[in-house]
């Protein structure tokens, strides 16, 4: 509350010159801790959850001790546990604070979510950043970065700046005492329409990804089976759990940081074939019931049209999908859209609450509704409005048949949902779908 009351009377330049200032101070007391580590940013819109633990994976994999930070988790070393912040980017002392944890356990690498709020708030100041990943960028938080432009360069904010900060010299294995000059690189998704913008920033090399263009890393002789995706990259075979071609986006874009730091394409054919996936993201829920249960993030318009077009891959009878958009100023416009895509393809709509911070949240369970019933959606027939997110979760499993898939998205792993007066009350999606389900079986 007070927070809110300092920004209202503060000019954003006052607000801005604080967070620079709480950063700068921030690396300070903390001793600097990221210039002795290989810092990988990963930003864009979509996908950067994955990125960074498939990165993770194969960082791990190849021997080395790893921390990263996310919107689904944090990982130091061997200890890893799920993001209790509600926060993709932490703020600058907590920030500063894991890197030092992250150094006195002995991680050579760490991996940092880097989101576009993060940046306008000058999180990243004090962050010295080796690696920069650009995954793909779509029009989201507009109203919080006025307008898509603001949006795309705090983004490219990174990218500009990343030849200025200091080059590191390190010991990465403890095994060879010689240091190691660590080179700036810059690994960008070609076939985004704003590849250019990120990639053509000065680095000391470059590495571009792609499905449809010619690229450093491009993916082929795609196949997407019984739950599975085989594809070749550079003509070496890769095999991975995870489905669609939103995770093959994923998974060039780990693969890019890994050759970029001396990995081969052969050991991480091999390292990808067990990485099981990212909590809440495209995660089945499975208790032996008769049906499928889907739990992902999608809360934006490009997500869940990459969720749909997934789930196309796999055969399903009916599909029930709970979906609700999230509040506090965070794109309003998208709340019809998101609506109307799920009338479009589901057989059954429940809308419900997601985040809805100050706003009414019916007033956003509404606005959502209306572009199911704008596409001939009926309230009470094949579209259903509930305001208690675990009711509705209910629903959709009561009514669920075999062979049916129930799509439960918004909120994939989050341990909170953040309600009005800055409160946050504990939840998990995935947590609450197995309490339903064992209701279920004992009703």
């Amino acid at each position: 509350m007070i927070k809110k009351i300092i920004k209202k009377i503060l000019p954003n330049e006052f607000i801005s010159i604080y967070h620079k200032s709480l950063a700068i101070l921030a690396n300070y007391l903390y001793g600097e801790p990221s210039n002795d580590l290989v810092v990988i940013g990963v930003t864009g819109t979509n996908g950067k959850s994955t990125v960074v633990n498939i990165i993770s994976h194969i960082l791990e994999k190849a021997g080395y001790k790893v921390g990263h930070t996310s919107t689904v988790s944090f990982k130091i070393g061997d200890k890893v546990w799920l993001n209790d912040r509600k926060m993709t980017m932490i703020g600058r002392m907590a920030l500063q604070k894991i890197l030092k944890n992250m150094k006195r356990e002995g991680c050579r690498y760490v991996i940092v979510e880097t989101s576009s709020e993060g940046i306008k708030q000058f999180r990243h100041i004090g962050v010295n950043y080796d690696v920069l990943v650009f995954t793909n960028l779509t029009p989201e938080h507009l109203e919080a970065h006025g307008g898509f432009e603001n949006y795309k360069n705090c983004k490219l904010e990174l990218f500009k700046n990343l030849n200025d900060l200091d080059r590191k010299s390190l010991q990465i294995f403890d095994s060879l005492p010689q240091a190691k000059k660590i080179e700036k690189v810059i690994i960008a998704n070609k076939d985004d329409q704003y590849f250019g913008e990120f990639y053509t920033n000065a680095s000391d090399k470059k590495f571009s990804y792609s499905i449809n263009k010619e690229s450093d890393f491009r993916a082929a002789n795609i196949n997407h089976e019984n739950f599975k995706t085989d594809f070749s990259v550079n003509n070496i075979d890769f095999y991975s759990p995870l489905i669609g071609d939103f995770n093959i986006y994923n998974v060039l874009a780990a693969i890019c940081v890994g050759y970029s730091q001396g990995i081969s394409l052969e050991s991480m054919s091999e390292f990808i074939k067990d990485f099981k996936g990212t909590p809440g993201r495209m995660e089945f829920i499975n208790k032996g019931q008769n049906f499928n249960i889907l739990v992902d993030y999608a809360p934006e318009v490009e997500s869940l049209r990459n969720l749909y077009s997934t789930i196309d891959l796999f055969p399903y009878r009916k599909l029930i999908h709970v979906l609700g958009s999230c509040g506090g100023g965070r794109d309003r416009d998208r709340q019809p859209i998101l609506g109307q895509m799920a009338g479009e393809r589901a057989d059954i709509i429940i809308v419900t609450n997601e985040d809805p911070y100050d706003d009414d949240p019916m007033e956003i369970i509404n606005n959502v509704a209306l572009g199911a019933e704008n596409v001939g959606r009926v309230i009470g027939e094949d579209l259903f409005k509930i305001l208690d997110r675990r009711v509705a979760i209910k629903k959709a499993l009561e009514i669920a048949e075999e062979g049916d898939l129930v799509l439960i998205t918004g909120k994939g792993a989050e341990q909170f949902m953040c309600v009005k007066n800055g409160m946050k009350l504990p939840w998990d999606d995935r947590k609450v779908i197995i309490e339903e389900l064992n209701n279920r079986v004992i009703g």
